[in-house]
């Protein structure tokens, strides 16, 4: 009898996932179906509608099912570093046993995103990007879905990535309906959100996540509005952060906070809307050296947006100063503020809004709230690209054909289970076709209205419509894009790498009178790098650029914990 039941127990045990599992439906993926690999920096929900999605349409418009085969390898950053790896192995087995020299900085070189003037050094470049076939050179992956402009762009200028279709022939019903009405811009009020080889599928902007509960413990009446509202010394420790060397989306985050500060300056030195579109369209044509200017721009432009800048990466040292901790992912923070551990945090609108969603209580009581500070953030594009080497170029066209187009585009802000709508969750994320927003054309606008019933979100509304906000915010590449990357390292350097100092030096000067009574103690603590050269508007993409990255790493952080120290003893003397 004890044997029975062991062996009962063990047979239920086997069975019970086959007796509980979903009932699968007649479009059911089965061997020798297509199948499409897929690397994403995407979480589980959305992957799994789109695959869901996905099937459902290509089994209505081809006849079968397909199951996607996603690759997680970590956030943008990681995806990158692994995307130019594999194509670097790769291209190197081609080119040998082709016959092909591999120079020994043949990485440096394939990957180079100018075109190289040495003629041994163009002739493999070109080579490499004259080649889409998996029999010679791939990745093993057909899409990459997610992550934000700068490294789809990357991947482009890399030549990682191929244009999925001919400039000349674009699909009608994606970019532009039948009649030549735009669906999806090529750029918005300074932000690329349709490339050569990558295409804006959905929106993101930035902004602070915030917990009710907290703010009153802390004393803090009013919520958190601006970026400068997290420097409030009440927020010391109680603000969640994200790495933002590990994840694009969070460095763009970063490049918002200090780009705000760039256009505050430049707005208080006088200059408006019109006149900074003559002043950079000048300097674009110029075509001078980083910060140089041509005749009819003044100086006093420049040294605004400088100051800016200053300005900007000051607040930034201030809020990683105030912070619990530095994240490697960023859907913790939300999710953090949701409990209560942190009090407030940046995060990115679509992080913020879910987690809104799901820590709301049984009776309704929002726990949370997420807000896009009113020009305060750009709205980017979260994009999606073909990789060169597809091993199914077709099926890889066909998914990016449905992404971008209407069915896909519902996934992102549908509720769960309405029509069209995803099965399991609701995504709330921001579309980026224009016939999901409000507009003055009563064509799109009875477009919008079909819609309007079944979002997720308020896509209507001024401080939630991505077009509105993009009206809101003027985003000058110039000013912060060409600093992405250093940005990224400066964060690391002055607040991660360097944080113990930070954060004591900060705690020193608060409780010595603040920043007003510790003039000196300021001076040391808002200090930027002298070596190993100083650090500036300009020199962060010339002189600094140049420097190995390990190098200027440890340079750096030796001289904001240096510094940090100095600045807390000048605090303590008080």
């Amino acid at each position: 009898m004890k044997s029975f039941i062991i062996i009962l127990v063990a047979v239920l045990v086997i069975a019970l996932p086959f007796l509980f599992r979903r009932e699968a439906d007649s479009g059911s993926w089965e061997p020798g179906d297509p199948e499409l690999v897929v690397v994403t920096p995407h979480n589980e929900a959305i992957r799994q509608s789109f695959a869901d999605g996905f099937s459902r349409w290509h089994l209505e418009n081809f006849g079968k099912p397909v199951r996607i085969d996603w690759r997680v390898v970590g956030g943008t950053t990681e995806i990158m570093r692994y995307l130019a790896s594999e194509f670097v192995a790769s291209a190197k087995q081609h080119f040998v046993n082709t016959g092909t020299e591999w120079p020994p900085n043949g990485e440096k070189v394939v990957l180079s995103r100018k075109t190289p003037k040495d003629a041994d050094k163009l002739k493999l470049w070109q080579a490499f990007r004259a080649i889409d076939d998996p029999q010679a050179i791939t990745c093993g992956i057909d899409v990459f879905f997610g992550g934000g402009v700068y490294d789809h762009n990357k991947a482009a200028r890399q030549g990682l990535s191929v244009p999925a279709w001919d400039e000349d022939n674009l699909p009608v019903g994606i970019f532009k309906d039948e009649d030549g009405r735009t669906l999806i811009p090529d750029e918005v009020n300074g932000e690329t959100w349709r490339g050569s080889s990558f295409y804006g599928s959905a929106l993101s902007t930035f902004g602070i996540c915030y917990n009710m509960d907290r703010l009153k413990d802390l004393g803090i009446e009013k919520a958190p509005a601006r970026w400068e509202d997290l420097a409030d010394p009440r927020f010391m420790g109680q603000l969640g952060l994200t790495d933002p060397t590990k994840s694009g989306s969070v460095a763009k985050a970063f490049e918002m906070v200090i780009h705000t500060f760039c256009a505050r300056s430049v707005a208080e030195a006088g200059y408006d809307r019109e006149q900074i579109a003559v002043y950079e369209k000048l300097i674009a044509e110029a075509a001078l050296d980083m910060g140089e200017l041509p005749a009819g721009v003044p100086i006093a432009y420049q040294q605004a947006i400088e100051k800016g800048w200053v300005n900007g990466v000051s607040l930034v040292r201030k809020l990683g100063a105030q912070s619990r901790y530095f994240t490697v992912g960023s859907g913790k923070v939300p999710v953090d503020v949701s409990l209560g551990f942190v009090a407030a945090g940046l995060c990115i609108d679509f992080f913020g809004r879910y987690q809104s969603e799901m820590s709301t209580t049984a009776d309704n009581k929002p726990v949370m709230a997420y807000i896009t500070p009113v020009g305060g953030s750009s709205v980017t594009a979260d994009p999606i690209s073909l990789l060169r080497g597809a091993r199914d170029r077709e099926l890889g066209v066909r998914f990016l054909t449905f992404v971008l187009g209407e069915e896909g585009q519902k996934l992102w802000n549908y509720r769960q289970g309405t029509p069209g709508g995803p099965a399991r969750f609701s995504l709330r994320r921001l579309p980026i076709r224009r016939d999901f927003y409000p507009t003055d054309d009563p064509v799109m606008q009875n477009r919008f209205l079909k819609h309007k019933e079944f979002l997720s979100d308020p896509l209507w509304q001024p401080d939630v419509d991505a077009y509105q906000l993009s009206e809101a915010f003027l985003y000058e590449p110039r000013w912060t894009g060409r600093h992405f990357g250093i940005q990224r390292d400066l964060v690391k350097a002055m607040c991660l790498d360097s944080g113990d100092e930070l954060r004591a030096a900060w705690k020193a000067i608060l409780k010595t009178g603040g920043p007003e009574a510790n003039s000196e103690a300021m001076r040391a603590f808002e200090a930027l790098p002298g070596d190993p050269y100083p650090l500036n508007w300009k020199s962060a993409v010339t002189t600094c650029a140049a420097v190995p990255r390990m190098d200027l790493l440890r340079a750096w952080t030796a001289f904001f914990r240096a510094q940090y120290r100095k600045a807390r003893e000048l605090a303590e003397q008080q």
